[in-house]
């Protein structure tokens, strides 16, 4: 073997440690976003939050009309030395002027605007155990009795049922006699009748069939509590079917009388003990908000959103005087570097989804005006090419971010969507389309259902060109029944 040198030439593209974090804080969440910079404060003495009232300058990011710009984030480009030194004095030097306020907005503010409520769902203040003891607890049984109610109070499901059956339920209480299993099996019988008298209706019931009749049972007499006793205990699976024709020549009544059974039947409920479930809230934060102004959509930062952080004081002048020393102060210093690129990096996230958002929302003027049905085609790149960014920093600026409107709070994802062909040589948005398939469902009769076809057919009068298999996937999608199960009386 003989040793060599070669001289070769090639281009690769390094990301510095500022631009990866840029493009890790882009793709965070809200909720995670203040988890990273809860972390930051933990970990830098120079970097703190610029609470309201306190002592301390702070700067305002700039407010950013439709066609203005800022540096790509995801994308290898940096700001010319002249455009750096411009920020540099526009934001009071090197050691100048690194709180942030976001207030920025599209266009002009509203000066009515009111921070966004942030909405709170409490869980259940009382379970189901504890509802079922306190009743348990008012009743005049036997202790031995009240034991194995409560036994079976604990064997309950969330949603009230007993699940397993009794004889397995003995096993967790006696040994293999025989004779003693037989008296407890019999005790436990009559334990489950006492259980199923509680509130609510259905408590205890080992099928949806015997929840459905508890609760009627439950209900005072009549002939249509009769005949949706009578299609529970042996037409149940006919009526989830909507056999009406089966059902009505089995048990001999007319269409009214079984339309009167069917809403009495659906006026109950299969999950008796849901509703002392505990709730788990799982939160949205908006990341920005639309409103209306002249007759413009406007979008906005949410303030309650956006984190005020600066350079603590002390720390920086120390470093001021100190600078140039015999690098005792090193650490600090490279402390201070990474507060200011957080600073600067999380102000330019926000920055970037406000441009982001407002080039969706302009393209989207019709949504916002008129629904979903006006909802039009849109893809990444489209709004990559307006806002001068990469298709990956759009695809991340969209995820996990969410917007609020008038007409609810989406995530920004949810505005992009494939398309379909349109007679006119056009096309029509997947959601669009969806919203017109629920229209039509909603407005049919319920006696003559629109089959998928049907309903392609009737798109395609409208000039939208859709294929039956394409409905289908469309309705399923919205948690629509096909045909036969849509069939009404």
């Amino acid at each position: 073997m003989r040793q060599g040198l070669q001289l070769r030439l090639s281009q690769h593209l390094a990301l510095t440690p500022q631009l990866q974090q840029s493009i890790r804080l882009l793709q965070l969440s809200t909720l995670e976003l203040n988890a990273e910079i809860d972390q930051a404060l933990q970990e830098n003495p120079l970097l703190e939050r610029d609470e309201p009232g306190e002592p301390g300058e702070s700067v305002e990011s700039p407010v950013f009309s439709p066609g203005s710009t800022v540096d790509a984030v995801a994308t290898p480009q940096t700001a010319t030395p002249q455009e750096s030194d411009e920020r540099r004095e526009a934001q009071g030097g090197d050691d100048e002027g690194w709180g942030m306020d976001f207030s920025g907005s599209h266009g002009q503010r509203d000066p009515n605007d009111d921070d966004l409520d942030s909405g709170e769902s409490q869980a259940a203040s009382i379970s189901l155990r504890e509802h079922l003891g306190e009743q348990l607890a008012m009743t005049q049984l036997p202790d031995r009795e009240r034991a194995l109610v409560g036994f079976l109070i604990e064997a309950l499901s969330d949603d009230g049922y007993l699940t397993q059956p009794l004889d397995e339920l003995i096993d967790l209480l006696v040994t293999d006699d025989d004779e003693v299993r037989e008296a407890l099996l019999e005790e436990l019988g009559i334990a489950l009748r006492h259980l199923q008298n509680l509130d609510p209706p259905g408590i205890g019931a080992r099928s949806a069939q015997e929840c459905l009749s508890l609760q009627l049972n439950s209900l005072p007499p009549s002939d249509a509590r009769s005949l949706a006793l009578a299609i529970v205990g042996d037409h149940l699976e006919h009526l989830a079917a909507r056999d009406f024709a089966r059902i009505k020549k089995s048990l001999g009544c007319d269409d009214d009388q079984l339309r009167l059974a069917q809403t009495l039947i659906r006026s109950l409920n299969p999950r008796p003990g849901a509703q002392y479930a505990p709730i788990e809230t799982r939160y949205v934060v908006p990341d920005v908000s639309v409103k209306k102004l002249h007759g413009q959509w406007v979008v906005s930062l949410n303030r309650e959103a956006m984190p005020r952080l600066r350079i603590n004081r002390l720390y920086a002048d120390i470093l001021h005087r100190h600078r140039g020393g015999n690098g005792s102060s090193a650490g600090l210093a490279s402390q201070l570097q990474e507060a200011k690129w957080l600073i600067k990096n999380v102000q330019q996230r926000f920055d970037t989804i406000l441009r982001v958002s407002q080039a969706i929302v302009d393209r989207q003027r019709a949504f916002f005006d008129h629904g979903e049905v006006a909802m039009r085609p849109l893809t990444l790149r489209e709004i990559a090419e307006t806002v001068k960014l990469h298709e990956s920093t759009i695809s991340r600026v969209t995820t996990q971010k969410y917007l609020a409107s008038p007409r609810g709070v989406y995530e920004l994802k949810y505005f992009f969507g494939s398309h379909v062909a349109t007679d006119t040589g056009g096309a029509a948005s997947s959601t669009a389309i969806r919203a017109l398939i629920k229209q039509l469902v909603g407005a049919e009769d319920g006696k003559k259902p629109l089959s998928d076809a049907r309903l392609a057919e009737i798109l395609g009068e409208q000039g939208i060109v859709v294929a039956r298999r394409t409905v289908a996937k469309y309705r399923e999608l919205l948690s629509i029944p096909p045909v036969n199960l849509r069939k009404a009386l």
